[in-house]
């Protein structure tokens, strides 16, 4: 079993979408996806710098619609796209479109909602995010309780990533826990915790007239690493995520107990990969950067050496 993964925020790069829109027909896509999304995806995606797209209104839209173009650009060269599929964090907007429970503009339209309402609650307290590696997980989570941080994603092999007010992250970076190391994220917010209520409701008021699809693909969620079967459960589980924690280590656990052969990241690539090759040592994976990276991934989906 080939597994598609779709990457999540802080993925994005200056410049990344550019050799994408050499691609026959993927500027009119994305001429399209920026309509839905009420961004401008082809100046943020090949001129704005770094700072600009870091920008949650803009970096969530760009991320997935740089999925969706290589989503299709890999079927369209493999004559599929994977046997499963997954996302982190808003990657899950591109893996429901992937797996059939959305269409590409109705992802690219929720995506646009919820990168502007959890812009507009992270801006109500100063919060941030800050990556916890290496140590015991559960003096880990104790430091957390007693400096009141949450635990935002729970990327697997060592990584926590940690949510909460700045000055209680700080404490933390000031005196870490035994065996870690913290590094403070360049993100806005306090992504997958509580502070996330008003996005919640947000894009539950957004899903409501939709009508989604069962997934054609096996689907993975972030709420537990289960896979999901009904296409109104996981576009539900899709809302609650936004206050969640990711458990993308249960995903990769489950990746194994599916008997996962290979997995391929879609641009913007190259962070889940990494996490895999920790949590899902001797399974083969590709990260699809850019165009070129492409005859690598339909070698693995074909069984070859990639």
């Amino acid at each position: 079993m080939i597994v598609v993964v779709c990457p999540g925020q802080g993925s994005q790069t200056p410049g990344f979408l550019a050799p994408w829109l050499e691609i026959d027909g993927a500027a009119e896509r994305l001429a399209a996806y920026s309509e839905a999304a009420g961004v401008d995806l082809q100046t943020h995606g090949t001129e704005s710098d770094a700072d600009t797209i870091r920008d949650t209104r803009i970096a969530q839209p760009l991320i997935v619609a740089a999925s969706l173009i290589a989503a299709d650009a890999l079927s369209a060269r493999a004559g599929r796209l994977a046997d499963g599929i997954a996302g982190h964090s808003v990657g899950e907007i591109a893996a429901l479109v992937g797996s059939g429970v959305l269409d590409a503009e109705m992802g690219m339209r929720l995506v646009g909602i919820r990168g502007r309402a959890m812009a507009d609650a992270a801006a109500q307290t100063p919060t941030g995010m800050s990556a916890v590696l290496g140590g015991d997980e559960d003096a880990v989570l104790a430091r957390l309780t007693d400096l009141g941080l949450s635990p935002a994603n729970y990327n697997g092999g060592g990584q926590l990533v940690v949510a909460g007010e700045q000055v209680a992250l700080e404490a933390l970076a000031a005196d870490p826990v035994k065996g870690t190391r913290v590094i403070a994220l360049q993100v806005a917010g306090a992504f997958h915790t509580t502070y996330m209520a008003s996005a919640v409701e947000a894009l539950r008021d957004a899903v409501a007239s939709v009508e989604p699809r069962d997934p054609s693909l096996t689907l993975w969620t972030n709420r537990d690493g289960s896979t999901v079967k009904d296409g109104a459960q996981a576009l539900s589980y899709l809302v609650d995520q936004v206050s969640s924690p990711v458990r993308w280590d249960l995903c990769m656990a489950s990746f194994a107990e599916h008997g996962v052969t290979g997995l391929i990241e879609l641009a913007p690539a190259g962070a889940l990969t990494g996490l895999a090759k920790r949590g899902l040592r001797g399974v083969p994976t590709v990260a699809v950067k850019t165009p070129d990276d492409l005859d690598a991934a339909v070698a693995l989906l074909n069984g070859e050496a990639a």
